[in-house]
């Protein structure tokens, strides 16, 4: 699934093609992915300049003076700038289609993504407003966290990927920010002294950052010709490694389910 870094990539792959430039026309293919696709796409969009392009959690928003669209790229979308020529791959759903002859073409095999459009200020749409802050925002620190955990008995990792916390810290980042935190995952919330919670504040900034830097500024960085996107391409410390050696202390990684996903640790590193 693409998490925040991915969509942050994504966002700046786009944003130089399409800020400024005006929507010629659009392609709706298909238009029942998680919800249906929103009608203004093709009876408001055309014709309507992109003023920016912007982030929040991992919806992406496509700023123009009429009104907002937010894409969500859900399970497995992913969105490539191609010749509006090109003939559509099997799962290209829609097209947007604009002036200097470029298209940003979405893909989603699974078709759990969105494309909504919203009138008003994006971020009080019922799917941004409860949103929790950014974490590499001001808002997320230490206090915050510490602040948010006192009296929660829920695993620490489940803790810190519930979006209404905090945004984007999804799986892979989950596991990597408390392998370098030194904190085991099912740790109860509640329990997480101060200073750890400015330790697991701070690898969470550090391993979301990374992740953005190093999926790149351009399109092609976030999905190559064989469609695979690029955080598959990171060195990650334990996710995906469980029953490998750590490569810290050696010792054997443990995996076990937490909330459904799959969670890497080790019982030396993290306490």
């Amino acid at each position: 699934m693409p998490e925040l870094p991915e969509v942050e990539t994504s966002r700046r792959g786009i944003d130089p093609h399409i800020s400024g430039r005006r929507v010629v026309r659009t392609v709706v293919r298909q238009n029942r992915l998680r919800w249906p696709v929103s009608e203004q796409i093709t009876t408001v969009l055309p014709g309507l300049q992109i003023t920016h392009t912007s982030r929040r959690g991992k919806y992406l928003m496509l700023h123009t003076d009429a009104g907002t669209l937010l894409v969500h790229l859900g399970m497995s979308g992913s969105l490539r700038i191609v010749d509006p020529q090109e003939p559509p791959r099997v799962h290209d759903h829609i097209d947007l289609i604009f002036e200097h002859g470029i298209a940003v073409r979405y893909h989603d095999p699974r078709r759990f993504g969105a494309m909504l459009w919203t009138a008003d200020d994006p971020m009080q749409h019922a799917l941004l407003s409860h949103l929790g802050p950014e974490p590499l925002s001001i808002n997320f620190d230490g206090a915050y966290l510490y602040r948010r955990s006192r009296g929660r008995k829920v695993p620490l990792k489940s803790f810190i990927m519930d979006s209404q916390v905090v945004v984007g810290v999804g799986n892979i980042y989950a596991n990597e920010a408390l392998f370098l935190a030194g904190i085991r995952p099912l740790t109860e919330a509640g329990k997480l002294s101060r200073m750890r919670c400015d330790r697991l504040a701070e690898q969470i900034k550090l391993v979301i950052a990374r992740a953005i830097e190093v999926g790149g500024t351009t399109l092609r960085d976030f999905v190559g010709g064989d469609g695979q996107p690029g955080y598959f391409r990171q060195s990650l410390n334990v996710y995906g490694r469980g029953g490998q050696p750590c490569l810290v202390c050696g010792g054997t990684l443990t995996e076990l389910r937490v909330g459904q996903r799959s969670t890497v640790f080790c019982r030396r590193c993290q306490r």
